[in-house]
């Protein structure tokens, strides 16, 4: 799903107040992590995961990565931190994708 510009800022605006939930670190992107960070869009929709200094990885390397393992939407990119987003095949947790389904 490829998201326009209006989708695109009302997501960034949903993740403002966001804490991130990963961290990249010294081992940088590993497939554990790939899984676990799919499970939480899964459940969530809208995650940030942040590049701890210490690692190696860079910030859009590892945006490329994750949205082709992963299928995710790269939001946004600010220095070491990524928003993602991917709508859940669960109707349950689908609140933020149906928002951005009527942008």
């Amino acid at each position: 799903m490829d998201l326009r510009g209006k989708q695109k800022r009302y997501l960034r605006s949903e993740a403002h107040h966001l804490q991130p939930i990963f961290q990249i670190g010294k081992g940088g992107l590993n497939d554990a992590m790939v899984v676990q960070i799919n499970e939480a869009l899964e459940k969530r929709e809208l995650i940030k995961v942040t590049l701890l200094q210490n690692t190696d990885e860079i910030a859009e390397d590892v945006a490329v990565a994750l949205k082709a393992d992963i299928h995710c939407d790269i939001v946004q990119i600010i220095g070491r931190v990524l928003v993602l987003f991917k709508p859940s095949s669960n109707e349950k947790y689908q609140k933020i994708s149906k928002e951005v389904k009527a942008i």
